[in-house]
């Protein structure tokens, strides 16, 4: 029998670059970003790190032809994964089986960190939803048992002054039917509707759920090919320090729009993700 269902806290969104680690490395760099080294997951997957106040920004690639991980050789460049956070994976396990939500039963990996006193094992354990359930890409939870080997001060400070993930952009056909999944997971009182479709409240962050038409509305040019796909994971709105922060670090990166409150990086220059900064 599952317990009370779990509460939405952002952990980390995922930005698939295929077998593309080194330009994916290479262009978020470019766009202000510290990034953490190269991570080899036992899995067989590998990662570079961006790392926040309360969360983190990753970018996952695999080997070609490695048949471990072929749901990221198969999947679009772009935003891929939207993970949420928590503290005990088999209740998370629990009540959502118990909710009825497709889900599959906690999976433990690692991946080696090097530091100054030598190597660790960074370890967690993920409860994802089963393949096909969300459309727009991966949703899973994650639990760190290895908090202190992942945000780290050193690699916390950005030059373009990122501080956290404050929204995800989900472009959807049918905005409800991923707000009802969200529903079941969380609670109805979790997810809000609106004229553009509807969000899910995820600690001090949200998720939007939103028309193609919609995103096109708000990003315009910036915005991912969807790829004739009836739903996909689009944009992140980080905040920044300052913009002048975040412009300067940019000044050499094609087509960024500075309006007044926001900048956006155009998903061609982000590995296919629209990026928008916020003050």
């Amino acid at each position: 029998m599952g317990g009370m269902l779990p509460m939405p806290t952002l952990d980390h969104v995922v930005v698939n670059v295929r077998d593309r680690i080194e330009d994916g490395l290479e262009t978020y760099r470019r766009l202000g970003f510290t990034m953490t080294p190269r991570g080899y997951h036992t899995l067989g997957s590998m990662n570079h790190l961006a790392i926040f106040g309360t969360e983190y920004l990753e970018l996952i690639a695999a080997q070609p032809g490695d048949t471990r991980r072929t749901e990221i050789l198969a999947a679009p460049f772009g935003l891929n994964g939207l993970v949420f956070g928590t503290e005990d994976s088999a209740a998370v396990y629990a009540a959502l089986h118990a909710a009825g939500v497709p889900v599959e039963p906690p999976l433990q990996f690692s991946r080696p960190v090097e530091l100054e006193g030598g190597t660790r094992d960074a370890s967690f354990r993920t409860v994802r939803l089963a393949p096909g359930t969300v459309q727009a890409g991966r949703v899973y939870f994650c639990q760190h048992f290895t908090r202190d080997l992942v945000w780290r001060d050193e690699w916390r400070h950005h030059a373009n002054g990122a501080i956290g993930v404050v929204r995800a952009v989900i472009a959807a056909r049918d905005p409800a039917a991923l707000g009802a999944l969200f529903a079941r997971m969380f609670g109805a009182d979790a997810v809000r509707s609106g004229v553009a479709g509807c969000s899910l409240a995820v600690g001090l962050s949200r998720f939007d759920i939103v028309t193609p038409t919609a995103l096109l509305h708000e990003f315009g040019d910036a915005c991912p090919d969807g790829g004739g796909r009836d739903a996909y994971m689009a944009a992140l709105t980080i905040r920044t320090r300052s913009l002048e922060r975040t412009a300067s670090a940019m000044a050499q990166v094609k087509g960024v729009y500075r309006g007044s409150d926001r900048i956006i990086v155009p998903a061609g220059e982000a590995f296919g993700v629209t990026l928008e900064f916020r003050a």
